[in-house]
């Protein structure tokens, strides 16, 4: 029983540890990085003074379990946040577990764990979205209206994600949803096999059925709030602003990013006034969160968009009308810096 105690407890200090400094070193929460301590410090010192007894029953040489590999960790690349932060709680609250059922510990640590794993998650995926968009600056809306062909008009997404888009909106207004749903499965293997990420436009159920990164919402759309009840915190949400109420709704609504504009007049958006470089200028001072520029910006507009202080801009035409969209989107990247 000595040995079962003293390698789940070396189980459940190390992942108290690990989990301790991802909240520490990569959320930056001290409340919760103490709580994790606190517990830690709180289960060594009830095992105390059995340790000298756990030390000597300790027997890794003739262990049977030490030569028996986990398929899973064999030639593994290096986890990320999110598969560290799961496999460290499991390992801990499975420990604490044995611990409990070889010992008098109880069960108020495990259960506290369960309550701070629920926090961890919730900042974890609000970590990760965030992390997601920092560098991503160049961001595709697609309309197929004028392509030939399905295959046309999906090279050249495939070609401008190649070239360097970090971002595409499936953005289909006249296709109806087994189309849309086509287009999708299509566009999410291209944006994963290039580190991508892939929005739906307007459609939530569309997002969830190819599989998106996340949707964008239109200011007559479903309320940010909604969405985020039907998608969870894990799925991203942008939406449409044309004025800073808008922007200021947005970000207490719990946007991940905005869409700033039209900056100027556009004909995807025939009906919409430009919101003019004033509304830009008030979001580069104001806003907290990513945000992109949109609206008629091209190699030719976006040297403006930029001197006012935008370091991210969304654009429709010149990528899908490009004769030479690797030329395009290379030039934009270029002077986004």
């Amino acid at each position: 029983m000595k040995r079962i105690i003293d390698a789940n407890l070396n189980r459940a200090t190390e992942a108290f540890r690990v989990l301790e400094d991802i909240a520490r070193f990569k959320l930056n929460d001290k409340v919760i990085s103490a709580e994790l301590k606190n517990l830690r410090h709180t289960l060594c010192m009830f095992f105390d003074s059995d340790y000298n007894e756990l030390i000597f029953s300790r027997d890794t040489n003739n262990d049977v379990g030490v030569d028996i590999l986990n398929p899973t960790k064999i030639s593994r690349d290096v986890p990320n946040l999110c598969e560290l932060f799961r496999s460290n709680f499991k390992r801990l609250e499975q420990a604490l577990r044995v611990l409990g059922e070889c010992s008098n510990l109880g069960d108020e640590i495990r259960y506290k764990t369960y309550v701070i794993e629920k926090k961890m998650n919730e900042r974890i995926n609000m970590d990760i979205k965030k992390y997601l968009l920092k560098d991503k600056n160049l961001y595709l809306v697609t309309n197929s209206d004028n392509f030939s062909s399905d295959e046309e008009f999906l090279d050249k997404v495939a070609l401008a994600v190649k070239s360097g888009v970090d971002i595409v909106q499936l953005r289909e207004k006249t296709k109806p949803a087994s189309k849309i749903i086509e287009y999708g499965k299509v566009i999410r293997q291209i944006c994963s096999e290039y580190g991508a990420i892939f929005i739906v436009n307007d459609r939530i159920d569309i997002a969830q059925i190819v599989k998106a990164d996340g949707v964008h919402l239109g200011q007559d759309d479903v309320d940010i709030k909604y969405a985020r009840e039907i998608l969870g915190e894990k799925m991203i949400i942008g939406i449409s602003t044309h004025k800073s109420e808008d922007a200021i709704c947005a970000v207490e609504n719990g946007a991940d990013y905005i869409g700033v504009g039209p900056v100027y007049k556009t004909p995807t958006k025939p009906n919409r006034d430009a919101a003019g470089l004033d509304y830009l200028k008030w979001a580069c001072k104001n806003v907290s969160i990513p945000f992109y520029a949109i609206g008629s910006i091209d190699e030719n507009t976006i040297g403006e968009v930029i001197s006012v202080g935008a370091k991210r801009v969304a654009v429709v035409r010149c990528i899908m009308n490009s004769s030479d969209v690797e030329k395009s989107v290379k030039t934009l990247k270029a002077k986004l810096g």
